[in-house]
This record gives C-alpha cells, sequence and structure tokens, in this order.
C-alpha cells in the first residue's frame, strides 16, 4: 500500500510540474538576467559551447526564453556537428552561429583545449557582434566534462583580461545527480534554491517539447539513451543561472 501511494504522490507532483511549465510563468525576471537600459532586440547574447548538441540538451530552456522575449541571440560552438537544423528549431539565425574546427579544440576526454585559444576566440566574437551577455557552463561543467569546464575557464580569462568590457557572464550551475534526472519535478526544487540563494535565476521552459524537437536534428547523437536523457533530464525544463565574477 505505501509503495501505492508513493506512486501516486510522484504522479501527481508530475502533473503539477507539466502544469507549472504550461501555464505558470517564468520564474525569474528579464531584469535580473539582462537589465542594462536597452531594448530586447539591441542586447546582444552570446552562448558560448563546447559541442553541437550542448545547446539542445542543456541551453535550450534559456535560449527559449531569451528568444521569445526578442534578445538577439548567437552561438560560438568549439567543435563540429549537426548544429545548423538545431538552431533553426530554437530560432537562432544561422548566420549568428560559428562553428570552430581547431585542430586544438577537438572534442573528447582527455582532450585539453588552451584556455589563451579560447579567450582570443570569444573576444573576436564579442568584438564582432557587440556582445552584452556570455552564457556558458559553470566550473563543473555539468557533467564534468574537461571540454565544458575549459570553456568555463576560458570565459573566465576573457572576463578577467577584458575588465573593461564590462561584460555580464552568466554561468549555468551544475546539479547532482538526483536532481539532474528528476525532469519536471527539479522545477521546485530549484525554485526553493533560488529563493535561499538570491543570486540564482531560474528559468523554466515553457516549450519542452521544442527541446526534444532540436535534440532530435543531431542525428548522429540521437540514440536511444539520448532521447531518455532529454525526457527526464531536468536541463529541458529549467535552467539555474548565477552570475560569473571572475
Amino acid at each position: 500500500m505505501a509503495w501505492l501511494v508513493a506512486a501516486l504522490s510522484m504522479v501527481v507532483i508530475w502533473v503539477a510540474s507539466v502544469c507549472k511549465i504550461f501555464f505558470g510563468a517564468t520564474f525569474s525576471s528579464e531584469a535580473v538576467i539582462l537589465d542594462d537600459g536597452e531594448t530586447h532586440h539591441k542586447i546582444n547574447v552570446l552562448f558560448v559551447i563546447a559541442h553541437p548538441d550542448d545547446e539542445s540538451i542543456f541551453f535550450s530552456p534559456t535560449i527559449n526564453y531569451l528568444t521569445a522575449n526578442a534578445y538577439n541571440i548567437h552561438i560560438l560552438c568549439l567543435s563540429t556537428d549537426e548544429l545548423h537544423q538545431a538552431c533553426a528549431v530554437l530560432r537562432v539565425p544561422l548566420q549568428q552561429l560559428k562553428i570552430v574546427d581547431h585542430p586544438n579544440l577537438q572534442d573528447g576526454f582527455g582532450q585539453v583545449w588552451s584556455h589563451d585559444l579560447l579567450t582570443e576566440i570569444i573576444s573576436e566574437e564579442v568584438i564582432s557582434h557587440d556582445i552584452h551577455t556570455i552564457m556558458t557552463f559553470d566550473s563543473y561543467g555539468v557533467s564534468g566534462h574537461c571540454n565544458h569546464r575549459d570553456v568555463h575557464r576560458g570565459v573566465v580569462k576573457f572576463l578577467q583580461t577584458n575588465s573593461e568590457r564590462n561584460i555580464k557572464a552568466w554561468q549555468l550551475v551544475s546539479l547532482n545527480t538526483f536532481r539532474k534526472y528528476c525532469g519536471p519535478i527539479d522545477i521546485w526544487l530549484s525554485i526553493l534554491s533560488a529563493k535561499r540563494h538570491r543570486s540564482k535565476v531560474i528559468i523554466i521552459n515553457e516549450q519542452p517539447l521544442k527541446s526534444y524537437e532540436a535534440m532530435a536534428q543531431h542525428l548522429s547523437q540521437w540514440v536511444w539513451f539520448r532521447k531518455l536523457f532529454v525526457s527526464f533530464s531536468s536541463y529541458t525544463y529549467t535552467n539555474t543561472l548565477q552570475r560569473i565574477n571572475p
């Protein structure tokens, strides 16, 4: 009997979480994230990612939120794959996508990426597109992937060496294993965490099916365990962001 009560409780929580996604307001304020006194279409936001599926499986709640509110999105991807179709699904203009295929920035565990090289590439993008805000991984990189962590360090080094530019930067907060795989239920845990830590901002993905569709464009990655990951990953349903203070 106890297991039945527990199962029913989980179903109720899951349904409430889905309702929060489709009918609840986003638990964040655009003023908190990007308050620089300009209209949305003039604010240029650069996502610095390591791999071409990062935008779909980790950052889609933030991308969906910003594109829905007319922010100008750019993506800098530091390795190659099927990224163009995913960006089309996420409404990121293809001319605002840059994929870097550098011999010293190759995908894979054990591949150490030069932070100086990353800083140079990021700087070129920031100058070329008059970037106001950067979005990237935190120091753990969600999954602990060395490429994600190097991207974070590259962004931090860029901020340290270009402090006069006054670029805002936000990092995607890594979650523990339980929260990472509890799907939309993590919305409530994220909101509670943000109330305790006012430096965190929560963005709820009001279009999670678009995240699924975007990831499906990465044909080489769209295998059964990736489908399960996108379905049950909390990063499909919500992002927790925190300012980077180098």
